[in-house]
């Protein structure tokens, strides 16, 4: 298994997570934004190139105020600072139970992670469609913004320390 970044020989079509709004993405829309460099789409392959499962990310701004306190109060006072939008992330539906989600979270903190070398991100936001989604980034340690149960948060710092231990 290897994740890299969607591209023209990848078979979006045979792709199915059982999520419509997330299965009419990667065969509609991920690789537009890619090539708008709207988002940057990256599929997990097997060793044949079947999509196993995806992730999009691209960059996001949070308000202050939708912060969880303990973070709130250890950032600058700005109106707006930066993130890393995990806007979607699947995994087919014959592969569950592999823990490939966690695979592909994993990649993506890392990606996120390694990218604020080069441009500023005070943590990972992701988007959580449903209560399923909700309890999985829960239980990777996902705060829920304030006001905002369906999208969750995971500061910068708190993914490197995991990082650095590695």
């Amino acid at each position: 298994m290897n994740v890299e970044p969607l591209g023209p020989s990848h078979d979006r079509a045979a792709f199915h997570s059982g999520v419509a709004e997330l299965d009419r993405y990667l065969h509609h829309q991920a690789s537009q934004d890619a090539k708008r460099k709207v988002a940057a789409p990256f599929v997990l392959i097997d060793s044949n190139g079947a999509i196993l499962g995806y992730y999009s990310l691209s960059a996001y701004s949070l308000r202050l105020r939708d912060l969880p306190e303990p973070w709130a109060k250890k950032l600058p006072r700005y109106p707006l600072l930066p993130a890393t939008l995990v806007g979607r992330l699947a995994v087919g539906k014959e592969h569950r139970g592999r823990h490939l989600g966690r695979l592909l979270l994993i990649d993506a903190l890392e990606r996120s992670w390694k990218n604020t070398a080069e441009v500023g991100s005070i943590g990972v936001v992701v988007e959580a469609y449903d209560e399923a989604a909700q309890a999985f980034y829960r239980h990777h340690e996902f705060l829920s913004l304030l006001d905002r149960p369906g999208k969750m948060f995971m500061a910068m710092s708190t993914i490197e320390k995991a990082f650095r231990t590695l």
